[in-house]
């Protein structure tokens, strides 16, 4: 089971979280700060898993960005890794080549493609084709919204109420 994910950069800012354990928020804000000290101080040529206070923490560097997943000890870390080279392939598709300033001002659609991939901790869907096409309907429901708002007659209808 994943219990949390975590995107940094390399400066060591948290660019994305998202938790499938309880953590208290001053719990949170502790595991961020010990995980980002070990992994950025980490050396390209150490390997890629870290324990950590009875779990493993499997991260992976792409460009300026460290994606980490934090497992069960049992947990196969080559899975893991397999994951975070899914959900990263899948943000270099949707956003051409991902970088930390799509994860800053797209972070609804990072939430949503990482919630069509993990549910509750466990790989939901391995099938890229059906992750994609589910992204491309929630992105066309998102554009009928969008151009419903911009109608006159809505327009109208809400100044009415």
């Amino acid at each position: 089971m994943i219990h949390f994910v975590l995107s940094i950069s390399r400066q060591g800012k948290v660019r994305l979280t998202k938790w499938y354990s309880p953590y208290t928020q001053r719990e949170r804000t502790k595991v961020i700060q010990e995980l980002s000290g070990m992994i950025l101080t980490r050396g390209p040529k150490l390997c890629n898993i870290v324990e950590w206070r009875g779990f493993k923490v499997v991260y992976r560097r792409y460009a300026g960005l460290y994606f980490c997943m934090c497992v069960n000890h049992e947990d196969n870390e080559l899975e893991i890794l397999e994951i975070i080279q899914y959900f990263v392939e899948t943000l270099n598709r949707y956003f051409g080549s991902v970088c930390e300033l799509d994860l800053i001002f797209h972070f609804h659609q990072t939430y949503y493609i990482l919630d069509e991939i993990l549910i509750a901790g466990e790989l939901q869907e391995s099938s890229k084709t059906t992750v994609h096409r589910l992204i491309d309907a929630q992105d066309s429901l998102v554009e009928a919204a969008k151009e419903k708002e911009n109608t006159v007659s809505y327009i109208i209808a809400q100044v009415a109420n």
